[in-house]
């Protein structure tokens, strides 16, 4: 950051529309930048006027228009930034004062808006330089971390708190001001007393609240399960493996000639665990898990639709290193004609572009169900690293599910007859399995009974399965992935 400060001075651009949320972090940054080039910093704002660092305000120049005046009169050199600026941009007199003045600058000058977010103004377009203040590197929030962990440690709210910690910390604090990450620091230790590991997913759902404001994103608290939790799924699980050193380490890839994996697209039956996939794979990569859900992107006004969807992802950037879940992807980007207008193809362009170009630590798991609502773009190679066809679980499959379910709900799975739960959910997804041991459950409950294989029984051979409810939609899932997926 500080050298592309030190460029955007060298290369004495008249003016330049910063965006900069962080404004006390921006300043900081610039006042180093242009005191090794020896130029001086004046800052105006709304309350204070234009005054250089060091010294009072001009008289007058409160108002904005005379604070340009006053820049134009000067011959020295200066950095000159007009803080919270927007609102002087909606003034044509005040506008026409700033393309005058910009025009007008001597060698070594520079006028800098800042404003959390810019809308250049088209009299501005070809004569400011916009730019955009990234947040805080890694080395910045590790020397908060650090001195705030430090400084904790000396009042006795800190204990066993080892180098390890410290970078999950780091990790969790990533995309924040370094003002927001000091203060999410201070409330965790003020919870409870202390500051310790397991303060880390509050840490996350605190940092996830303050950048999600407009609501599309939600961090999803996954259970303690991994992938050898999930029963079948081989192909998928082998995949993943293979990948699994080259995403939690990018940078050692990069030196091996390979990129960090971007991403799967898991098609196939309804409640075959898809969704389970994306849950257990960020509690086996130990990364938060943050669902993308596309039914709260699309707004009624031209445009806010595209602006929600670029927001999140940019959202979804700063709290990286992540597993980002899009659930029923086709609901957000399905083919269709234009009958919405044009804006799920829209919206499909800038998704594609940010698949293409998004930076390390997000790792996409996006799954569907209508796959002939899948645009084509979404599925040529390149977008996703691997598309997987999840199917009806087999035998072994069905094994492993039946004992989870079981096992998480109290019940010893030795103390049932599993080969014949196996054979008499022959067809049944893995949350048809799931819900014939809860309504199990219920039976002997109800009864006042202990669970046994017979309640299950009674409660598979209740149920009627997708499989043998809509036979043709299998039919045709699998038939789609035959040509166009790997089998998962």
């Amino acid at each position: 950051m500080l050298d592309d400060l030190r460029i955007l001075l060298a290369s004495h651009h008249p003016l330049v529309l910063a965006e900069a949320a962080d404004e006390r972090r921006f300043l900081a940054l610039l006042r180093r930048v242009a005191a090794a080039e020896q130029i001086p910093v004046w800052v105006w704002t709304a309350a204070r006027g234009l005054a250089r660092d060091g010294h009072d305000s001009q008289y007058g120049t409160i108002d904005p228009r005379r604070a340009l005046a006053f820049v134009a009169d000067l011959t020295t050199p200066g950095v000159f930034v007009f803080a919270d600026a927007h609102p002087v941009l909606e003034d044509p007199v005040a506008l026409r004062t700033i393309k005058d003045v910009a025009q007008g600058l001597q060698a070594r000058q520079t006028v800098i808006l800042t404003a959390p977010h810019h809308e250049p103004p088209a009299e501005l377009r070809g004569l400011a330089l916009p730019w955009r203040l990234t947040p805080p590197a890694t080395d910045e929030v590790a020397r908060l971390v650090r001195r705030t962990v430090e400084d904790f440690a000396m009042r006795g709210m800190v204990a066993g708190v080892t180098a390890g910690d410290e970078r999950r910390l780091v990790a969790a604090l990533g995309g924040l001001t370094l003002g927001d990450a000091e203060r999410i620091l201070q409330r965790a230790v003020l919870r409870d007393g202390a500051l310790a590991p397991d303060d880390l997913p509050w840490i996350r759902a605190a940092k996830a609240e303050i950048l999600n404001a407009d609501g599309v994103l939600e961090l999803i608290e996954h259970r303690s399960l991994t992938l050898e939790d999930v029963g079948g799924m081989e192909g998928l699980k082998a995949w993943l493996g293979l990948r699994s050193r080259a995403l939690t380490n990018p940078e050692a890839a990069r030196d091996a000639g390979i990129e960090a994996p971007r991403g799967i697209l898991l098609t196939g039956i309804p409640g075959c665990g898809k969704s389970l996939v994306a849950k257990t794979l960020a509690a086996t990569w130990d990364r938060p898990l943050v669902l993308l859900d596309p039914a709260r992107i699309y707004r009624k006004y031209v445009g806010e639709s595209e602006q929600r969807l670029l927001g999140a992802l940019e959202t979804a950037e700063a709290m990286r290193p992540i597993v980002l879940w899009i659930d029923e992807i086709e609901k957000a980007f399905a083919t269709g004609g234009d009958g919405d207008g044009g804006v799920s193809r829209r919206l499909l362009g800038s998704f594609l572009r940010w698949l293409q170009e998004r930076v390390d630590g997000i790792f996409v798991v996006a799954t569907a169900n209508d796959v002939d609502r899948l645009p084509a773009e979404l599925l040529r190679k390149g977008r996703f690293d691997e598309v997987f066809f999840v199917d009806l679980p087999e035998e072994r499959a069905r094994h492993a599910i039946l004992t989870l379910h079981l096992r998480s709900r109290g019940r010893d799975p030795q103390r049932f007859d599993l080969d014949k739960l196996v054979s008499a959910t022959e067809g049944f997804s893995g949350a048809e399995i799931e819900a014939a041991v809860v309504g199990a459950l219920y039976r002997a409950f109800a009864q006042g009974t202990p669970l046994t294989t017979d309640d299950v029984v009674q409660e598979v051979q209740a149920t009627v399965p997708l499989a043998r409810m809509r036979p043709e939609d299998v039919a045709r899932l699998r038939a789609w992935a035959r040509e166009r997926a790997v089998p998962a």
